[in-house]
């Protein structure tokens, strides 16, 4: 290891995470400080390596984005639309089921349900859809879509909606295979006025991370992350990424963290905004491995690096995220997903096997406590021994 480390802390903060002991704050201060990026990502790879050996994964998965409606603001998004506004859309069933049915037939295994945050609290034009449709709240209707597309397809359904209640988790938990709430940041700091999360109600911190904690009191296999580069700091990353530990730690339920970097668009209020490097995605990625730990699966959006994406594998991160064949990344649709072709070729020129797994991620497919009844026997199908995704050549899909 190169001695370029001019912090004790830094130093110590190293040698905990590679003997496979959680990193204290200032310790991991200290190391995005001070350390080398050299040195962070010899370390992040060392980590991984221990706890996932060379295996990397990504889900094959259509993309169902339910609603753009959305009742909050944020200063980055380009996914939620205005009723009247080019794209302002509510799905119908039919629609979703058309669109599942074509993920299906393309291999899929993954339904990932991306909508905007309780738009019935603000525009009428969505209470009237979900009341012609029979359902007063929007996480109602999508509880009733994911059941749709499970029994009707087989998909396994994973719903990203923004704030729930233990209301909305129960029925959730029915027909999901995992549930995923983007913490994005612990900071209060960014809601306030000209940051991005001014005009987004449901991006207070202590509700998100009342929503991890209410998922983990239900057993419910859970997503988060962090998104870097909307004007944090590199300390409010820091302890966004303690908390999704701390959350953790108490519940053992989060299965996945995602560190995800912001992109300017030319239609955003932070259109203007600096994007953050490579670098610092690199060195936020390879704090986040020694913070989490070797058991924890860290995954970074592929194309959101566009070509520079293999160099993300070394950082840490063992999951390359949900990859689609049939749809485009809503959230970010100027950028295209790799051909998972591609995926493979560069993962395997580093060294690394590439697997296909389901929305459930290997380690809780056995783990009868999170996986309801009606989500077990559509897994059964999907799942091979090992908890990855079967073989293409030795299975049918699960219809029906």
């Amino acid at each position: 290891m190169t001695r370029g480390i001019a912090s004790r802390e830094a130093l110590t903060g190293l040698e905990r995470a590679r003997q496979g002991h959680s990193v204290r704050r200032e310790e991991a201060l200290a190391l995005a400080e001070t350390a080398s990026l050299k040195e962070l990502l010899e370390a992040a790879s060392e980590v991984r390596e221990g706890g996932k050996g060379k295996t990397v994964s990504f889900s094959k998965k259509v993309f169902i984005p339910l609603t753009t409606l959305c009742r909050d603001y944020c200063s980055y998004c380009t996914f939620r639309k205005d009723p009247g506004q080019p794209g302002a859309h509510f799905m119908t069933p039919e629609e979703v089921l058309a669109l599942a049915e074509q993920g299906r037939r393309a291999g899929c295994k993954e339904a990932l349900f991306s909508l905007g945050d309780q738009p019935e609290r603000i525009f009428p034009e969505a209470r009237e859809f979900l009341q012609r449709q029979g359902y007063a709240r929007t996480l109602d209707y999508l509880a009733a879509m994911c059941e749709l597309v499970l029994e009707q397809t087989g998909l396994l359904p994973h719903a990203n909606p923004g704030v729930m209640d233990g209301a909305a988790l129960e029925k959730l938990r029915e027909s999901n295979a995992s549930v995923g709430l983007m913490l994005e940041n612990v900071s209060g700091r960014l809601m306030r006025v000209g940051l991005p999360h001014a005009n987004a109600p449901d991006k207070v911190p202590a509700l998100r991370l009342r929503t991890m904690e209410e998922a983990g009191k239900r057993s419910i296999a859970f997503t988060t992350g962090i998104l870097i580069g909307i004007g944090e700091t590199m300390e409010e990353r820091i302890d966004s990424l303690l908390a999704v530990r701390s959350v953790h730690e108490k519940y053992g339920h989060i299965q996945e963290v995602i560190v995800q970097n912001f992109r300017a668009k030319p239609e955003i209020p932070m259109a203007q905004h600096a994007e953050p490097s490579l670098e610092e995605l690199l060195r936020t990625l390879a704090i986040a491995r020694l913070i989490l730990g070797a058991p924890m699966n860290l995954q970074a959006p592929p194309n959101l690096s566009y070509d520079d994406f293999p160099r993300l594998l070394d950082a840490g991160i063992n999951d390359w995220g949900g990859i689609s064949p049939v749809t485009k990344d809503f959230i970010n649709p100027e950028a295209a997903w790799p051909q998972i072709s591609r995926l493979r070729e560069e993962t395997e020129a580093r060294g690394f096997v590439l697997r296909e797994r389901l929305a459930l991620y290997p380690e809780f497919v056995s783990r009868e406590e999170f996986v309801s009844p009606r989500a077990r026997a559509k897994i059964n199908l999907l799942a091979g021994a090992d908890g990855f995704a079967r073989d293409e050549s030795s299975h049918a899909h699960a219809a029906g």
